[in-house]
């Protein structure tokens, strides 16, 4: 897809509507996008390759984009292979062109391409480093650990685009998702679901991009996947902001349950509705056997409450409550409040397992008291439920 964003920015990147799994873990229905960009001025720049599996189609882009004219730089935002794939291709395609990277990311170069370093043609990056191209430079900025340690993003001094790799990311090909912002009828839903799973460990490292680059009042926001951002960019770096700092996003309660014989599952929903009839303002509910985990994990980020209702199992926690709260660990859920549910039929250990779980985590406040089930609900366990929606929604 080769589309014209401005009078010297070009869309390069192409979509990939047979990718299942992103990362093979990420379901994506609507395909993805691998963003690639080519700045012209006196000089050209190419911004990032795409994954090796759209290397044809990229490169067509790139050939007819250029109208025979040869880049003067690569510039390398992330290492990462959906966006490197194709750096070995286009450096021996075009001799003449500098490679531009941060310093960590062209020692990572011979991982990625079996030795491969392009002597004499790299130009390593430094914080605050211009690269000059004539009627507007790139100035570059640090963005450690958002999510790799080599990332950097640039930012057009003339025309004030901000190139924020991974960051401001988004699952869904752009043919399906809309190519702007504002050609997107709900940027927010995927854009989330990628921020927690992809970014969602590294939010002290993501306040600190937004702090660096905030000041700079960007009026468009280029990332390496997703839709291009324009306009008013307040929605989409307010969100960054709520959720790299682990705030609440939407007012309610999340209950995510896993449940054997459907017993548990009983329970999450008698719960729900005693929350709703109390007046909580919304309340989802999960099925972690069969939702989406990675939806799951979005919205226990999304909401400042979660309830996690669990059976018991092998002495321990039901496996798909076990992987989701394993999950949560990895991606440093923080500063939420949680109630849990344990159901278990001779021996309940369920709850257990979930407060160790959740001592591992930092400044989560646990509502006690936990209630326990006993293999089904009866009607001496509502008054409990009753109690417990209560506390919830103080």
């Amino acid at each position: 897809m080769i589309k014209r964003i401005s009078s010297s920015l070009i869309y390069i990147g192409v979509d990939d509507l047979d990718l299942d799994l992103f990362e093979s873990q990420y379901a994506v229905p609507e395909g993805m996008a691998y963003n690639s960009y080519l700045l012209e001025d006196e000089k050209i720049a190419v911004l990032d390759t795409v994954d090796a599996r759209k290397g044809d189609d990229w490169k067509t882009n790139l050939r007819e984009a250029l109208a025979g004219r040869t880049p003067d730089y690569l510039v390398v935002h992330h290492m990462e292979p959906d966006h490197s794939g194709l750096i070995a291709d286009v450096m021996k395609e075009y001799p003449s062109m500098k490679l531009v990277a941060s310093t960590k990311a062209i020692s990572m170069i011979p991982q990625f391409l079996d030795g491969e370093t392009f002597e004499g043609r790299t130009i390593a990056i430094k914080e605050g480093d211009e690269l000059n191209l004539g009627s507007r430079s790139l100035k570059f900025f640090m963005a450690p650990m958002v999510h790799w340690p080599e990332v950097m993003v640039s930012f057009d001094t003339e025309d004030k685009v901000l190139f924020s790799a991974d960051a401001f990311g988004k699952f869904g090909a752009l043919s399906k998702c809309g190519f702007f912002s504002d050609e997107d009828e709900d940027w927010a839903c995927e854009g989330r679901r990628y921020y927690f799973n992809i970014c969602g460990k590294y939010g002290q490292p993501v306040q600190m991009l937004l702090k660096k680059v905030g000041p700079l009042a960007p009026e468009v926001i280029a990332p390496l996947h997703g839709p291009i951002l324009r306009g008013d960019l307040s929605h989409f770096l307010s969100l960054y902001n709520t959720w790299s700092s682990y705030g609440v996003e939407t007012e309610g309660v999340f209950i995510a349950y896993a449940s054997i014989h459907g017993g548990t599952a009983a329970v999450a929903e008698k719960l729900s509705e005693l929350l709703k009839a109390k007046g909580a303002p919304k309340v989802a509910l999960a099925d972690l056997s069969r939702d989406d985990m990675a939806e799951a994990v979005e919205d226990a980020f999304r909401y400042g409450k979660m309830v996690v209702a669990a059976a018991s199992y092998d002495g321990g926690l039901f496996t798909p409550a076990f992987n989701f709260l394993h999950t949560l660990q990895m991606k440093a859920y923080q500063k939420k409040t949680v109630a849990l549910i344990e159901n278990g039929s001779w021996a309940p250990s369920a709850g257990r397992v979930m407060k160790e779980m959740f001592a591992a985590m930092k400044d989560i406040t646990i509502i006690d008291p936990m209630v326990t089930i006993r293999s089904r609900m009866k009607e001496s366990d509502i008054p409990l439920l009753e109690s417990l929606a209560d506390e919830i929604l103080k």
